[in-house]
C-alpha cells in the first residue's frame, strides 16, 4: 500500500464556492460546517459557500474559511478511505493539520484561528507592510540581498526552486525588488495587507502564545511537519513551534523534501491547487490529486484505484 502525505493550503487559497458541493452531497463535510457555524459568532458556512469575495479575501475572515473547507474536505476524504501517514500544512495550512492529527479539536482550533488572524491583521499599519514573489533567484543570493537592504525585509516562504517570497517593510520590499531585477530575477508584487512570517509579526507572536499557551495539546495520531524546522514534533513543542511559525519563514520545500522519504504521494486537502502546483516543481511525479469538489475527489479516486 503507497504511504500517502496530506497537505492543507493557506491563505489566499479562499474563494466563494469553496466546499459547497462536498457538503451537499457528503453529511460529514456538512458537519463540519455546522459545528463552525455553532462556533464562530459569524456563519462561516454562508460566508465559504457564498462570499462575497471582498469579505472572504479579508485574513480575518480567511482564515477560518479555510480551517473550515480543509477539514470538510478531509472528512470526505477519510469516508472514501483515503488516509494519511503524514501531514504538514502552509501557514495557517498547519493547523488544519494539527486538527487532522487529532493534536487539538475543531473547537480549539477554530476560536484560535480566528485570533491569530486578527492580530496578524492588526500587527501593521496599512500600508506599511508589503510581500513579493521572487522567482528565478537563489535562495542564498536574495539572503544577501535582504541582509544589504535597510529596514527589516527577509525570505517568507521557501516555497520550490526557484520561487522564494520576500516580506517585511514597504520600502525595504522596494529596495530588494529593484535590486533583484539587477540581478536578472522576476518579481511580482503580491495583494496582501499583511506582512506574513516577517519580522514586524513577532509582537503578533507573542500575543498570540498566550492563546496557544491556552490549548490542551495532544500528542499527534500522525505526525505533523512544522513550517519552522520542517520535521514532525510532539505536543510540547507546538505551541512554541506556532508561536514563531508568524514570524519565521515557512520552509515549504525542505517539508515536502523530507517528508519525500517518509511518503509515495501528496493529496492537497482543500480549496485550491496551490500546493500540488509547488510540489510539482519539486517532483512532478509525487503529486496524486485534490480534494476540493466533486470533480477533483473523482479524479483522485479513480488515481487511487491504480496504485
Amino acid at each position: 500500500m503507497p504511504r500517502i502525505a496530506f497537505v492543507f493550503p493557506g491563505q489566499g487559497a479562499q474563494y466563494p464556492g469553496m466546499g459547497k458541493e462536498l457538503a451537499e452531497k457528503y453529511e460529514e463535510a456538512a458537519q463540519v460546517f455546522a459545528a463552525a457555524d455553532r462556533i464562530s459568532p459569524y456563519s462561516i458556512s454562508n460566508l465559504c459557500f457564498a462570499g462575497p469575495a471582498e469579505q472572504l479575501n479579508q485574513t480575518e475572515f480567511a482564515q477560518p474559511a479555510l480551517l473550515t473547507s480543509s477539514l470538510a474536505a478531509l472528512l470526505v476524504a477519510k469516508k472514501m478511505g483515503i488516509c494519511a501517514d503524514i501531514l504538514a500544512g502552509l501557514s495557517l495550512g498547519e493547523y488544519s493539520a494539527l486538527v487532522a492529527a487529532g493534536a487539538l479539536s475543531l473547537e480549539e482550533a477554530l476560536p484560535l484561528v480566528q485570533k491569530r488572524a486578527i492580530l496578524m491583521q492588526e500587527a501593521v499599519p496599512p500600508g506599511e507592510g508589503a510581500m513579493a514573489a521572487v522567482l528565478g533567484m537563489e535562495a542564498g543570493r536574495l539572503e544577501d540581498l535582504c541582509h544589504m537592504a535597510a529596514g527589516q525585509v527577509g525570505i517568507a516562504n521557501y516555497n520550490c526552486p526557484g520561487q522564494l517570497v520576500i516580506s517585511g517593510e514597504k520600502e525595504a520590499v522596494r529596495a530588494v525588488t529593484a535590486s533583484i531585477k539587477e540581478a536578472g530575477g522576476r518579481v511580482i508584487p503580491l495583494a496582501v495587507s499583511v506582512p506574513s512570517h516577517s519580522p514586524l509579526m513577532y509582537e503578533a507572536a507573542m500575543k498570540l502564545k498566550a492563546e496557544l499557551a491556552q490549548v490542551k495539546w495532544q500528542e499527534p495520531l500522525i505526525p505533523v511537519v512544522s513550517n519552522v524546522n520542517a520535521r514532525e514534533n510532539g505536543a510540547l513543542d507546538f505551541e512554541e513551534l506556532l508561536t514563531q511559525q508568524l514570524f519565521k519563514p515557512v520552509l515549504w520545500e525542505q517539508s515536502v523534501r523530507y517528508m519525500m522519504n517518509k511518503a509515495d504521494y501528496f493529496v492537497e486537502i482543500g480549496p485550491g491547487s496551490t500546493l500540488s502546483g509547488l510540489i510539482k516543481k519539486i517532483d512532478r511525479h509525487r503529486v496524486l490529486g485534490q480534494v476540493e469538489d466533486l470533480s477533483s475527489l473523482e479524479k483522485l479516486l479513480k488515481k487511487v484505484e491504480l496504485i
